[in-house]
């Protein structure tokens, strides 16, 4: 009877070195294969999570792009009725003191005329 023994340190009778090196080869196997099952496991839970805060993140600039566009178009209103307060305004101005204002712009004409020969 031939005794053997385990990685464990068991005595085998009547075993085989090739079964007993296949059984070491399988129990290797299996055991790399939980290795693996669990390494797995723990990348997909942190994909799982990466995936989340890529997520927050592309929702979080989706809502700063919303909000910048809803104030970028208040802006062009807000330029709009400050355009036609001014225009108002210069009319007015000019329709009380049509005299004063054709000097004035003589007056501007000149002076950037002159500026523009220095």
């Amino acid at each position: 009877m031939e005794r053997t023994t385990t990685l464990g340190g068991n005595f085998i009778a009547d075993s085989n070195p090739i079964d007993l090196a296949g059984a070491k080869v399988e129990g290797a196997a299996q055991a790399a294969h939980r290795t693996a099952d669990k390494i797995a496991d723990r990348a997909t839970a942190q994909v799982d999570r990466s995936t989340e805060a890529v997520h927050r993140a592309v929702d979080g600039a989706a809502d700063a792009a919303t909000s910048a566009a809803e104030w970028a178009s208040t802006i062009s209103e807000q330029a709009k009725a400050v355009q036609t307060r001014l225009t108002e305004s210069a009319s007015a101005t000019i329709r009380a003191r049509p005299i004063a204002t054709v000097a004035g712009a003589l007056f501007v004409g000149y002076l950037l005329g002159r500026l523009a020969r220095l």
